[in-house]
């Protein structure tokens, strides 16, 4: 047990976590040759993006400078704000976490809020600079910013370069000298937590663990904490970081349990699992459940995959855990589900997901937050689909979720990044700075401002050196209305949207004649509004095909023509009355690029 070491690499995106936790697998014996092709991030969707998706956990054999055998235990992160679950479930099966930061760009707003993360997880921090081999390294610099932003003593930072592997071996030392080993408890009965988990089509859920009491080998009864189940376990393993079968997993050990767990909904990450022979064992404190930010609506392109894209979401949801959904029906697109995500980011990716893992062709609705509907009775409701909304007549007022964010940035580009923040309805809360070519900003945002392109212009506007991070902060009074899309009089619920009232009108406007472009002409006229309430704040017209009824007369009386051309006119007018329009997908995008034209 006292040769056992659990830690985490966390750091900003793109501050070189995963090339760093690939020199350590080399040094160790684990692989032999990576060519910095970033082995943990074996998804293809992390190899196209460049960036961690999925925490993984891998377990190294070391032998330190002292000559003893260590088993070193490593999780590698994300380090995209929108995977900040994935960071805290890892920092819950660890003693220690790797601080990373980039010498070439210091201490950005993520490396603070993991290490605010795991300082409230009471873990032994070690500060680590990256990228030394660069030309333009800051070393002073990153040791006085981790000093004065996160109260990190500078001088305890190790200099290292993941890609060459400079400092490497120190760093290992370092993570046995420094973090405390796991506190043996293996003669108590058996808790452990399940940090994550994946289907298999033959063996079923197979939850990743971190025991932190008590022992598991095959042929051991177990139990699930939360519903009593119990099953008997069929192999135990850790990662290496392929799956490899173990006799048996001890207290402080991470790795894989198979018990054929053939119902999907069965575990849950954070759960406990316990001996079935003991079933008074408390269950491992602490966890917290991920809360979501982004809502959207999925429906499938064809309705009789309804069932496919129910057992799909059961089946993702045990390898992405931060996902909640609930059925929700639409009049335009039939049933579907309501997905609940921790930021754009995150909702693309696990869109993507659906669609390449579990062959699932979906239309996805504009996202949305969760807004607080206080009605004229003073109760207050908690809405997350625009559709939702109680008439005008009885609402009271609305609250709108408001996050608190931390952006840092040269000072030379806190003039754009102001004024960017001041159109997307940003107060300024506090301006600091940390040294003198860097600021931080704290603002307090709309959460529906932010997850519309806010990031993305950030970047633009800053040459792509501003870095943000935000956190939930509550809930204030807006002045927000429900904007509702009818096309030839009939409300399409999918495209209804909840603005703030002073950007209301020029929304509708773009809305609707993007819309006018995509919904196909038909034989007689269309309308498409928009409206709050009962006043229509927009609209543009379809105009009609004409079909060609004189092509066969050529010559002749005009009286025969004009007979034609009545005998259209009287058509035309019934069709009016009983045709039905067909709204195309591409229309329930458009609401995704409007931001970008307003």
């Amino acid at each position: 047990m006292r040769n056992i070491r659990n830690f985490c690499i966390i750091a900003h995106i793109d501050h070189g976590k995963s090339t760093l936790a690939d020199r350590m697998l080399e040094l160790t014996g684990v692989i032999h040759t990576t060519s910095n092709e970033q082995v943990l991030d074996s998804m293809d969707l992390e190899r196209e993006r460049g960036i961690t998706i999925k925490a993984k956990a891998v377990r190294m054999p070391y032998k330190a400078r002292d000559g003893q055998e260590y088993i070193l235990n490593l999780i590698d992160t994300p380090g995209h704000v929108d995977f900040n679950y994935e960071v805290s479930r890892s920092l819950k099966a660890c003693e220690g976490a790797i601080l990373l930061v980039d010498a070439s760009q210091g201490v950005e707003a993520q490396t603070i809020a993991n290490a605010y993360l795991a300082v409230d997880a009471g873990l032994e921090i070690i500060p680590v600079i990256n990228k030394i081999d660069l030309p333009g390294a800051m070393i002073d610099e990153c040791r006085f910013q981790l000093e004065e932003m996160l109260g990190i003593p500078g001088e305890d930072a190790l200099l290292v370069s993941g890609k060459e592997g400079t400092g490497v071996p120190d760093l290992l030392e370092a993570v046995i000298s420094r973090i405390p080993s796991p506190p043996d408890r293996s003669d108590e009965p058996l808790a452990c937590l399940i940090f994550d988990s994946y289907y298999d089509s033959y063996q079923g859920v197979v939850p990743h663990i971190r025991l932190f009491s008590g022992s598991v080998r095959a042929g051991d009864r177990i139990m699930l904490k939360s519903n009593k189940k119990t099953f008997d376990v069929n192999d135990v393993g850790y990662f290496t970081p392929q799956m490899t079968r173990a006799e048996v997993l001890k207290s402080g050990d991470v790795g894989y349990l198979q018990a054929t767990i053939k119902e999907v909904g069965t575990v849950r990450v954070g759960d406990t699992i316990i001996s079935a022979a003991h079933p008074e064992t408390a269950a491992v404190p602490g966890f917290r459940h991920s809360q979501p930010m982004v809502f959207c609506g999925i429906y499938p392109v064809n309705t009789n995959d309804y069932g496919k894209l129910t057992i799909a979401l059961e089946k993702f949801q045990l390898n992405d855990s931060s996902i909640v959904y609930e059925k929700e029906t639409s009049a335009a697109l039939g049933h579907g589900y309501r997905l609940g995500f921790l930021g754009m980011l995150h909702m693309e990716i696990a869109l993507e997901r659906l669609k390449r893992e579990f062959g699932q062709e979906l239309i996805a609705t504009m996202p949305s937050v969760v807004y607080k509907v206080v009605n004229t009775k003073g109760e207050a409701l908690m809405i997350d689909n625009p559709s939702k909304f109680p008439d005008p007549v009885y609402i009271d007022h609305i609250e709108e979720p408001i996050i608190r964010a931390r952006i840092i940035v040269p000072t030379d580009y806190v003039g754009p990044c102001m004024e960017l923040s001041e159109s997307k309805r940003g107060k300024l809360v506090s301006m600091e700075h940390p040294d003198g070519r860097r600021a931080m900003l704290t603002y307090d945002f709309p959460l529906a401002e932010i997850i519309t392109g806010y990031y993305d212009k950030l970047k633009s506007v800053s040459r792509g050196y501003a870095s943000m991070d935000y956190e939930l902060a509550g809930y204030r009074t807006g002045n927000l209305v429900k904007v509702d899309v009818l096309v030839k009089g009939n409300q399409v619920d999918a495209l209804s949207y909840i603005s703030d009232r002073d950007n209301a009108v020029s929304k509708a406007r773009i809305l609707v004649h993007k819309l006018r472009k995509v919904i196909p002409r038909q034989q007689f006229e269309i309308p498409i509004q928009a409206a709050i309430g009962g006043k229509v704040i927009a609209r543009e017209d379809i105009v009609p095909i004409r079909k060609d009824v004189l092509a066969k007369c050529y010559g002749g009386d005009i009286t025969r023509k004009r007979k034609l051309l009545e005998k259209q006119k009287e058509g035309k007018k019934k069709m009016k009355m009983v045709g039905a329009v067909e709204v195309p997908q591409e229309a329930f995008l458009l609401l995704l690029k409007m931001e970008d034209e307003t």
